[in-house]
């Protein structure tokens, strides 16, 4: 599904180090190891979980995947989640209903969208409402690794 080299093969280097070196300085000087981004992957295609959490896990994240969004919403990681890659279309709740149900619970999550079934008025609400992107299958790794690392920058900032 993915197909990553040159750049994006040199970006992943790039985080895995990043990650195994990465630190901040406290006020007394002493080294603090840098939070791990956990990136929470939500799809009912498994297939489609496994590639993306297998990318994810190349780049140094943490990555935990759900067969649906209700799964997701009953699991600790709600709370922790940094991003979170979703398919639009899943029986019984589709992503962007959980886009919406999330903001109603007060969680802003980074939400990157991906989909089979490329709708311009489903992808204008998403956008609008705050979503990262929203990606046609099959998309190249790159483009995903390119939208975490904005996402991530975004989150340094605040």
């Amino acid at each position: 599904m993915y197909s990553y080299s040159g750049p994006a093969r040199r970006r992943i280097l790039a985080y895995s180090t990043a990650r195994n070196t990465d630190a901040a300085t406290s006020q007394d000087g002493r080294a603090i190891l840098a939070e791990t981004p956990v990136i929470c992957i939500i799809d009912d295609d498994e297939s489609v979980r496994v590639a993306t959490r297998s990318l994810v896990r190349s780049l140094g994240f943490a990555a935990y995947t759900f067969e649906s969004p209700e799964e997701f919403l009953h699991s600790p990681r709600v709370e922790d989640t940094s991003c979170l890659i979703s398919d639009v279309r899943m029986p019984n709740m589709s992503g962007v209903e959980l886009q919406s149900r999330l903001l109603a619970l007060g969680r802003a999550i980074p939400i990157i969208f991906i989909t089979a079934f490329p709708d311009e008025t489903i992808r204008a609400r998403a956008l609008n409402a705050g979503a990262v992107a929203v990606l046609t299958k099959p998309f190249y790794g790159e483009t995903l690794i390119k939208c975490i690392d904005s996402v991530l920058k975004r989150r340094v900032t605040r």
